[in-house]
């Protein structure tokens, strides 16, 4: 139920919706609707007599991010990047055939790049998605590949030899790009962050509107790579990755 109110794109959501949605009866629903307002998980709108999440979730959400060690130890270098390139940095995890964004730092002007934290993207569309799909083991990218290449943009490739091909690139230099193939007017560069089993944990990216990066990305690539040399080797990675 919990995953119901989180994946909504409504902001409340009533009895009869949440029954319909979870094949449950509305008695079950008041039941359990009512167990999470007890603990503050759900929150009850008093006029609409209708549901949203509560602040324990936010709370839950909070110590969760929390505990990633890697998003601590990122925080500092985005705010870096961010003030070098003036651009929007970005941190991302996988999650399992998708990725979300769970922190960022935007720049101190007026027309910037702004993610959605939290929401999950496939693998094969924009640099972030790209910089993990490249460095997955091969059993796991063919399995991908297999299941996933529909189209978020006309610039999202789903041709699965072209993809593949710029999949190698990517592994061959370190670091990904990406011109509106998840969103129209974006433009990013991305570099992985490897564990010390040399899996890529997280993905830093640099992002602006395509008008303005597009032409300025390849002088932030080196930048991105020292940071995500520089954190992989605090998560226990032996060997750093630089631009050709």
């Amino acid at each position: 139920m919990l995953l119901l109110f989180a994946e909504s794109t409504r902001q409340t959501l009533g009895v009869t919706e949440v029954s319909d949605e979870l094949g449950m009866s509305k008695t079950a629903v008041h039941r359990i609707l009512a167990s999470l307002r007890s603990r503050h998980l759900i929150d009850l709108d008093g006029q609409t007599h209708r549901y949203r999440l509560g602040t324990q979730a936010m709370v839950l959400g909070l110590r969760y991010l929390g505990r990633l060690d890697v998003r601590q130890l990122a925080l500092p270098h985005l705010h870096e990047l961010s003030a070098e390139t003036n651009e929007t940095a970005t941190l991302s995890v996988r999650t399992g055939d998708t990725r979300v964004y769970i922190d960022q730092v935007p720049p101190l002007r007026e027309v910037m790049m702004s993610v959605s934290i939290g929401v999950p993207f496939p693998l094969h569309a924009g640099a972030s998605s790209k910089a993990f799909l490249a460095f997955l083991p091969k059993e796991d990218l063919a399995a991908y590949l297999l299941r996933h290449l529909t189209a978020l943009t006309d610039r999202t490739i789903t041709d699965r030899e072209e993809l593949e091909r710029e999949l190698g690139l990517i592994r061959d230099r370190g670091w990904a790009h990406s011109n509106g193939e998840r969103q129209i007017g974006a433009s990013s560069i991305a570099a992985p962050i490897f564990d010390h089993q040399a899996r890529p944990i997280a993905v830093i990216s640099l992002c602006g509107p395509a008008e303005r990066f597009e032409s300025v990305y390849l002088s932030s690539v080196e930048r991105l790579l020292r940071v995500t040399n520089a954190l992989s080797t605090s998560m226990g990675h032996s060997s750093s990755i630089h631009s050709a």
